[in-house]
């Protein structure tokens, strides 16, 4: 378990801030997931894929599987992926009325 979630194939000391529009989100076991697509400084559309906790997680944290739709505009921290792939675990979600939605927790005795 712990070489799963390890985490260190991501970059915690440097989160990165990507605004964008969100393509696709997988409110599922064993992640939840967020796809935002970003502009580039050249104007190409980037897929950003953020990995987040599971389900159970993130509805401690107040998320539901309303909480994000396809075309919402939204502001992305991630820890990002240290290879410099369009990667990353999630920090945090800003959503266009100003409404945090963080990374969520694994409860105690809690499977993925």
């Amino acid at each position: 378990m712990f070489a799963h979630h390890g985490g260190v194939e991501y970059d915690s000391k440097h989160p990165l801030t990507v605004k964008g529009t969100v393509s696709e989100f997988m409110f599922a076991n064993p992640h939840t997931s967020i796809v935002v697509d970003v502009k580039d400084d050249k104007g190409n559309v980037v897929h950003w894929t953020v990995q987040c906790a599971p389900p159970s997680g993130l509805r401690r944290g107040g998320w539901t599987k309303h909480s994000l739709n396809v075309g919402d505009q939204v502001e992305v921290t991630v820890n990002p992926a240290r290879t410099g792939a369009h990667v990353g675990t999630l920090v945090k979600v800003v959503l266009a009325d100003g409404q945090v939605l963080g990374h969520g927790q694994l409860g105690e005795n809690e499977p993925n």
